[in-house]
């Protein structure tokens, strides 16, 4: 295990903060040089659905940077959680760099086969930097593409179990955590976050689900969750509106799998490749009883207040989900327009 007081973190901050001004002053025709300048020539890029899996800077600004500043004038990148923690997953050897915020800018031309609305958007996001050497040498992109559908009047899904909305930062704007936080701090929502996914694993500990969840979670937790399901607050409503209708819609869950994990001051999360896949019993976002498994990529945002989870950012690759159902959402939507996605 890395000695986490005497390193702070510090360097690997700078590094990902420097990444993003750059990209911020970043063209399609510069963003592959841009890229290429803080990420090793290897770099392991994971992205949702359809850019899934990209290797090195040319392919990135190729498959997913160009095509989004083509189509998303004047970007901002408005960030509300910054932090950075060493991994549990492999026995907290490598730093991780996190970012969550919202990409807005002006949608003006296609992407991915959206028709642009030529307002204003806001694409939600959470990226996960693995820096090593000076260098980014892996990442986990993660973006709300069907938020960016439904902002642009194209809602891929019907009515859901909670709200559709443009997601603030954590209550008390205090996520960004640019200065070294207290290891005990960082500590202490890394157990509590274990000790959530210990009860989650279990679908049940013969509790009612209200009481299950109050075992980890704060009353008036807010659970931030990706277009098609929306956001939910307070345990009750949680309960009604998402973990409920969620654990009747899905049987056979696999054991949850991440491939970092980490927590920094009071925020935290992980992300899976896939996180754990489960069996559509029928009912949950008007899917249909199956045997076809349904693989879920995931990340995962948190804030611990005192001992409990008061927050939560959810990122769920809907697209990469129903696809393992046999739908296809772009291929879809590209159809009923009369054009191919681009």
């Amino acid at each position: 295990m890395r000695d986490e007081v005497t390193i702070g973190f510090q360097a690997e901050k700078q590094l990902v903060r420097d990444h993003y001004a750059a990209l911020a002053r970043a063209t399609p025709d510069t963003v592959a040089a841009v890229l290429a300048e803080r990420t090793a020539p290897d770099w392991h890029w994971r992205g949702m659905h359809p850019f899934n899996t990209l290797h090195g800077a040319e392919a990135v600004a190729h498959g997913f940077w160009g095509p989004l500043l083509s189509s998303i004038a004047r970007m901002q990148r408005r960030e509300d959680i910054f932090f950075a923690g060493l991994n549990e997953m492999d026995g907290f050897e490598n730093c991780w760099v996190v970012s969550m915020g919202h990409l807005m800018g002006l949608f003006d031309a296609p992407w991915l086969g959206i028709r642009p609305s030529r307002k204003i958007v806001m694409l939600r996001y959470c990226e996960f930097n693995r820096v090593e050497h000076g260098k980014i040498v892996e990442t986990a992109c993660f973006c709300d593409i069907p938020h960016l559908m439904a902002q642009a009047g194209q809602d891929p899904f019907g009515p859901a179990t909670a709200a559709h909305l443009v997601q603030p930062g954590p209550l008390g704007h205090g996520g960004l955590l640019h200065d070294a936080q207290p290891p005990e701090a960082g500590a202490a929502t890394l157990a509590a976050i274990n000790a959530m996914i210990g009860d989650l694993g279990t679908w049940g500990l013969g509790l009612p689900l209200e009481e299950e969840l109050a075992r980890t979670w704060a009353d008036d937790m807010i659970w931030w969750g990706p277009h098609g399901i929306g956001a939910t607050y307070t345990i009750e409503r949680y309960a009604k509106q998402h973990s409920g209708p969620f654990r009747a819609g899905f049987a056979d869950r696999a054991k949850t799998r991440h491939l970092a994990r980490l927590a920094e001051g009071h925020f935290g999360g992980f992300f899976g490749w896939p996180n754990f896949t489960a069996r559509p019993t029928g009912g949950f976002m008007g899917l249909p009883a199956t045997d076809r498994l349904a693989e879920f990529r995931v990340i995962d945002i948190y804030r611990r207040e005192g001992d409990k989870l008061a927050e939560n950012w959810v990122f769920i690759d809907m697209l990469h989900m129903l696809k393992t159902q046999g739908v296809d959402v772009l291929g879809r939507m590209a159809k009923i327009a009369g054009s191919a996605p681009i």
